[in-house]
Order: structure tokens, then C-alpha cells, then sequence
């Protein structure tokens, strides 16, 4: 298996993303089709994105968070952000790209100092109640990934 290609761009994707999201998957996969597991977040992290006309909030955590996870910290990847204790979190603004398919979101707060001022793309996608982003990134190991997240609608 390997990370789905994405179909094209569909149309008002500013319009449509505005909401609150729950994640149903996060998926990592190398070129050559090996899946790859987050140390930090886990396989099935649990994890929650909101968007409003302008901003955006986002939190992911690891799923089976125990102590021993909760002293483990990640570093910031090619375009993606670093969480600590099994847990991350950031917030700030986005732009969406409605040619290209891509939001840009930029951090204006984040549990990781270092992720604040930042911008990270991602590949977005909608279809009815399911919003799917994919980015290009690298394992804790620098392992270049495909990351693809598919999120559920709540409101």
C-alpha cells in the first residue's frame, strides 16, 4: 500500500472548510510504500481541527499517552510541527490556495516555541462531511514521508 493520490482540487474549498473536524486517520507512508509509525503520536492519535473563515486550531494526541510518553519530545520536520509528551498543539491563520488545492497555515501560537511564525502547507480536500490533507514530511529519522490525514466533520 502507499499514500492515496489525491484527486483534483475542488472548487470553494474556503467555503466548505470552515467547522469542526475529528480525525479518523493519520497515515505515513514512504515513497517505496513502507507505512511508518509516529513515535511520538502513535498509530491513532486522537485529534481535533477547527476552522473559522480566518484562523484555525489544531490538537493531536497520542492515543495511549503514559508516562513514559509524556517525556518524550519530537523535532520539528520538514514542513511539520513538533509535539511534546504525546501531545501537540498550535493555532494561527491560514490561506487557501483554490487553484492549487493547498492552505498555508501559518502559526501564531504553538505548545512548541519554535513552530510559532511558521508556515506549513498542506494538499486539502473535500468531499461532503470528509476533509483529507496531505503533506510531504520525514520521520523523526528524517525519512521522507507522505502524511495523509482524513478528518470527519462534527459541526
Amino acid at each position: 500500500m502507499s499514500a492515496p493520490i489525491l484527486p483534483p482540487p475542488t472548487i470553494n474549498l474556503a467555503k466548505a472548510m470552515p467547522g469542526v473536524w475529528w480525525l479518523q486517520s493519520r497515515q505515513d507512508w514512504t515513497k517505496d510504500g513502507q507505512q511508518r509509525i509516529d513515535p511520538i503520536l502513535g498509530a491513532n492519535p486522537i485529534a481535533i481541527l477547527t476552522y473559522t473563515p480566518t484562523h484555525f486550531a489544531a490538537q493531536f494526541m497520542n492515543r495511549n499517552r503514559t508516562e513514559d510518553t509524556a517525556n518524550q519530545t519530537s523535532h520539528s520536520s520538514k514542513n511539520n510541527t513538533g509535539g511534546i509528551g504525546g501531545y501537540d498543539a498550535y493555532f494561527g491563520t491560514y490561506q487557501v490556495n483554490e487553484q492549487t488545492g493547498e492552505v498555508a497555515h501559518t502559526l501564531i501560537g504553538s505548545l512548541t516555541l519554535s513552530n510559532i511564525g511558521k508556515t506549513f502547507m498542506r494538499s486539502i480536500r473535500i468531499s461532503g462531511d470528509e476533509l483529507t490533507l496531505q503533506l510531504e514530511t520525514a520521520t523523526t529519522e528524517n525519512e521522507p514521508i507522505t502524511r495523509t490525514l482524513v478528518w470527519k466533520r462534527m459541526s
